[in-house]
């Protein structure tokens, strides 16, 4: 009886050890917590982007082009549930952004390393919240606008399970840090369930300005065309994802991309008089809208000096998000056209990412914290490159020169196209 109450003065020791051991790391979690505070988000410039935006986009919607009433009414529909994620995401941020660092799934900001932001813990990951909100009303969406029977519901589930299955192996990027030759090929394992459900044509539209050089308007690639759609979704994903290391930057481009893309499919749903045609450029609608209207909140805290990160989760779902799209919306040429710094921003990287050069883990410009500017270095980037021809610059200039160049090119392209 003796030994057996030892044991049991033993095990009753331990569990009170235990006890106090989640008591003191309850009550560091909660100091630290309490002393956790994220900035506000920077709404001024939230609206004013959606203000420079908003306006074209309606006028075309509105004004300029007639376009079928039920038509009108589903992408109106779409757009009061976008708009009602962006105050759901707002919202949510900060919520995650507790969680996230509980788990210590947080990062420092090197540009601003040598400097008190530069030893602040930022929340990481915070593309979680995005993407699992745009899934939301993405579903929500399909009670308003389609039928059990419906044509395009075999196919728009495929791209939600495209872009969720994105998240997840987003999410597994940051959490265990994959290798950059496996990231290379998780969009492919992504894009398979559509790959799967497209039954769509095989043919490409080429561009106004590529007619002359080609010999041809409509290309029949046939089997081609889904190793190809294949390899669209794999360069949009990890586009995005490699023309980054700046505040912003990521996000900036995801919205610049979407509101070209929204643009372009309300012109041809005004120009075209072909019912299939204009669904399809809908269709495209229905997930631009969700996308940019949740990015725009993410943006309200990533956006010079950040307060979270959005992490390769964000990244990989805007990637594949816009691939989709492309694909599904009949306009993977022109969407390729819009990702004109991203091309070039990956022709620069090629020689590093294949190896020959060597690869550094960061390919970010030098940060100067007593001047506050950053210099390029020779990685191949289009943000070192910036920086390399156009001499010393703060963070937030650089990102409003790359997000100005990707407007400007957008512009330019689309003006071409016509």
């Amino acid at each position: 009886m003796g030994a057996r109450r030892r044991v049991v003065s033993s095990e009753t020791s331990d569990t009170q050890n235990l006890k106090t051991e989640e008591k003191s790391t309850k009550s560091a979690n909660s100091r630290e917590e309490e002393e956790f505070k994220l900035a506000p988000p920077k709404l001024s410039q939230i609206f004013a982007i959606l203000a420079i935006f908003a306006i074209p986009y309606s006028y075309l919607f509105f004004v300029h082009y007639k376009i079928e009433e039920e038509l009108r009414r589903s992408i109106l529909i779409n757009a009061v549930l976008s708009f009602a994620g962006f105050f759901v995401t707002l919202f949510m941020i900060p919520v995650a952004s507790r969680y996230v660092l509980r788990r210590n799934l947080f990062g420092y900001d090197i540009n601003k390393k040598g400097t008190a932001q530069g030893s602040i813990k930022v929340p990481e990951s915070l593309g979680i919240v995005v993407g699992i909100i745009f899934l939301v009303l993405a579903i929500l969406f399909q009670y308003f606008n389609f039928t059990a029977d419906s044509n395009w519901l075999v196919e728009y589930n495929a791209a939600l399970a495209s872009i969720c299955f994105m998240i997840l192996l987003g999410f597994v990027d940051d959490v265990l840090d994959i290798p950059w030759r496996v990231k290379l090929l998780l969009p492919s394992f992504a894009a398979l369930p559509l790959l799967m459900a497209y039954a769509g044509h095989t043919t490409i539209v080429i561009p106004k300005p590529l007619i002359p050089y080609v010999g041809l308007e409509v290309l029949d690639l046939g089997w081609i065309y889904k190793l190809y759609m294949g390899m669209l979704a794999v360069f949009c994903t990890n586009s995005i994802n490699i023309h980054a290391g700046i505040n912003g930057l990521e996000v900036g481009q995801t919205i610049v991309i979407a509101c070209a893309i929204l643009i372009h499919n309300v012109m041809q749903i005004g120009a075209s008089t072909d019912p299939e045609y204009k669904q399809a450029h809908a269709f495209s609608i229905y997930l631009v809208q969700p996308l940019l209207a949740t990015s725009l909140a993410l943006l309200s805290y990533n956006w010079y000096p950040s307060s979270v990160f959005v992490g390769d989760t964000y990244t990989y779902f805007a990637g594949m998000t816009m691939a989709v799209v492309g694909i599904l919306g009949h306009f993977s040429e022109t969407l390729l056209i819009f990702f004109a710094p991203q091309v070039l921003n990956f022709l620069l990287s090629l020689p590093q990412l294949s190896g020959y050069v060597h690869c550094p883990r960061h390919r970010l410009p030098r940060f100067n914290p007593q001047t506050g500017l950053l210099t390029g270095t020779n990685d191949g980037t289009l943000v070192n490159l910036s920086l390399r021809v156009l001499g010393r610059m703060s963070e937030k200039s650089l990102c409003i020169f790359l997000l100005a160049f990707q407007v400007i090119k957008s512009l330019l392209i689309k003006l071409h196209l016509q």
